[in-house]
């Protein structure tokens, strides 16, 4: 972007020992709530409230495609990427089902889908699929600053109407752009990066590894220039992603960032901001192979590790519901004072 963005600072050591205290004096044994307590130290001191609250919640799926799958690196065909759009639309998607189980309000966006926009989705089209990366940059550099510009305007909406909100994502043969910014940020070989996605075979994974190192000495992307980086290797989706977390933290919006995509998104994120990290809760490692590696590069811990792949925001709905959770039982647990025991 040709401007940084400027991430508040989240520290407040008294603020922090406010809420562990309250946490403490409920009935129940000190830290006897593990992770759930320490999710909501971290909104807490996001949010710079004592007791914060949680009243509306949204989940926003991006959506692209990517030229690349014509190298054959997904199991399915890019066709597909417009058809689950409908499908988020319609509401029979997995997300769908949970989003409304949570009471969440799914908004979908199309931000580079190889199709016409629907009625009913946010149109965020930078072109209709990125270019095959393996011959050519997956986007001109002014596309991945339009990209990210558009998510941080997508922030900028979801601050004045969510509490908290999720990111997920659609696109056939994302996996392979993410492995591929895993491998300029973290410095991982794209053997270790590279996956089975939704589904690949051993000689799949095999093309997608060659792929991959054959766009990444094509380019040379440098981690440095997270710009030229997405421009060389990502996806539509996946820059706004990253912006949309940009944009979150800069109006300290806790953001849950569903699986392996959308952590390649928080890593080019963290590249153009570390501070980032300060409004991402990461809600589960996914059995995408290199996922595990991704967070602990970002040395993140992740809420839940139910061998999920599917992506679409499925794992963020969980976490939000986890997070809610925690802050239900910060807030209206009894305390031992209350209950005149001490």
């Amino acid at each position: 972007m040709k401007t940084r963005v400027r991430i508040p600072s989240v520290e407040n050591p008294e603020l922090a020992a406010q809420v562990r205290r309250r946490w403490d004096n409920l009935t129940k044994p000190p830290g006897s709530l593990g992770l759930l307590e320490d999710q909501v130290v971290r909104l807490a001191l996001l949010r710079g409230e004592l007791l914060p609250r949680i009243e509306s919640k949204a989940m926003y799926v991006f959506c692209a495609d990517h030229g690349v799958t014509a190298e054959g690196v997904s199991a399915y065909p890019s066709e597909i990427t417009a058809q689950m759009v409908r499908n988020f639309l319609r509401g029979g998607a997995a997300i769908n089902v949970l989003c409304r189980h949570y009471g969440i309000q799914p908004v979908i966006v199309d931000c580079g889908v190889n199709s016409p926009c629907e009625a009913g989705v946010i149109d965020c089209k930078i072109a209709c699929g990125t270019a095959n990366f393996a011959q050519e940059p997956a986007m001109s550099r002014e596309q991945a600053e339009r990209a990210l510009e558009n998510g941080m305007a997508l922030a900028e909406e979801a601050f004045a109407r969510y509490n908290i909100v999720g990111v997920g994502e659609m696109g056939i043969g994302n996996t392979t752009p993410a492995s591929a910014l895993l491998c300029v940020f973290c410095g991982v070989e794209p053997a270790a990066a590279a996956g089975r996605g939704a589904g690949l075979d051993d000689q799949g994974v095999a093309r997608k590894i060659a792929v991959i190192g054959r766009a990444l000495a094509l380019h040379s992307p440098q981690p440095d220039d997270p710009a030229g980086v997405l421009a060389s290797v990502g996806g539509f989706e996946i820059a706004t992603m990253a912006g949309f977390m940009l944009g979150a933290a800069a109006r300290r919006l806790p953001v849950v960032v569903d699986g392996f995509i959308a952590s390649a998104a928080a890593l080019t994120a963290a590249a153009f901001a570390p501070e980032v990290k300060n409004a991402l809760f990461f809600a589960h490692c996914s059995a995408e192979q290199a996922h595990r590696i991704m967070l602990a590069k970002l040395g993140v811990r992740p809420l839940l590790d139910l061998d999920m792949r599917l992506g679409e925001g499925s794992a963020a709905a969980i976490g939000i519901s986890l997070i809610e959770c925690a802050l239900k039982l910060y807030r209206d647990m009894a305390s031992f004072p209350d209950l005149a025991l001490i």
